[in-house]
């Protein structure tokens, strides 16, 4: 099925890569006009221009509100409404229990919490007003079950599931579903430092190491194969779309059934 967003505007943060680019690619695919929010500005940009007409970037670090907030703008004002806000941007975190410091605790938190939460704030009131639009925030099997993520990083994401069905519940009276989608074992840069460190790696280390993770992601998980980006990018399509406008407060776990048997090793 082809058009399933068509004439719907969205904006994706963390969109230059892994999971966001892959949902670029498949919102522009199903007909929707796409701002790409991120931090890599040259790959941000060759995206736009690639897609032509159908998007348009804005460079920004969603730990910060104002960017936040003139990313959702820029939707507005270069396509006219706001349909979808898919916060997606996120990284690893640093710390455990007993090395955490002040500076990796508020960085954990701005990047992965902050950001969904004054997401929300500045696309709520453009999506009331439309009577429709559909929020979708990534969490992760980490906010689910202990042992698969880091520590800031997993209460970090439990913090989003929750924040997901409290505005959820606010916000559904106005016709704005707020959902979030939480992947398991994908294979994208975040395991080996993100997608700023995974750029400054030669293409052919950096291919290696995704090839290598791919293949233990796979024995972590029933399937016995990884997640891929697109995986995700499809899920949220559904929510984003009309098809999933009955589904709100929701947290839609896509893991291959790695949660149902914890950490372990199928190999």
């Amino acid at each position: 099925m082809k058009d399933r967003l068509k004439g719907k505007v969205a904006v994706i943060t963390g969109g230059t890569s892994g999971i966001g680019e892959a949902s670029v690619e498949l919102f522009i695919a199903e007909g929707a006009k796409v701002v790409i929010v991120g931090r890599n500005a040259d790959k941000g940009r060759q995206m736009a221009a690639n897609y032509g007409v159908n998007a348009a970037f804005v460079a920004a670090d969603v730990r910060r509100e104002a960017e936040i907030a003139a990313a959702i703008e820029t939707a507005v004002q270069r396509f006219g409404r706001l349909d979808c806000l898919f916060n997606n941007a996120g990284g690893p975190s640093s710390g455990d229990v007993e090395s955490i410091t002040h500076d990796d605790f508020t960085d954990a938190m701005e990047l992965l919490l902050g950001s969904v939460v004054f997401g929300i704030k500045h696309a709520a009131p453009i999506m009331r007003s439309q009577g429709r639009g559909a929020i979708i925030n990534n969490s992760s099997v980490a906010a689910v079950r202990t042992h698969m993520g880091g520590y800031l990083y997993s209460m970090a994401k439990a913090a989003v599931v929750q924040a997901t069905r409290l505005a959820g519940m606010e916000l559904g009276r106005h016709g704005v579903t707020v959902n979030s989608i939480a992947p398991g074992g994908i294979a994208t840069p975040i395991f080996y430092g993100g997608s700023l460190a995974a750029a400054q790696l030669e293409p052919e280390h950096a291919q290696a190491k995704l090839d290598k993770l791919t293949r233990n992601l796979a024995k972590a998980t029933p399937l016995q194969r990884s997640g891929l980006p697109a995986d995700i990018a499809a899920a949220a399509l559904f929510l984003a779309s009309d098809e999933g406008a009955f589904v709100n407060c929701h947290d839609l776990v896509v893991d291959g059934g790695m949660i149902a048997g914890g950490r372990s090793n199928y190999e």
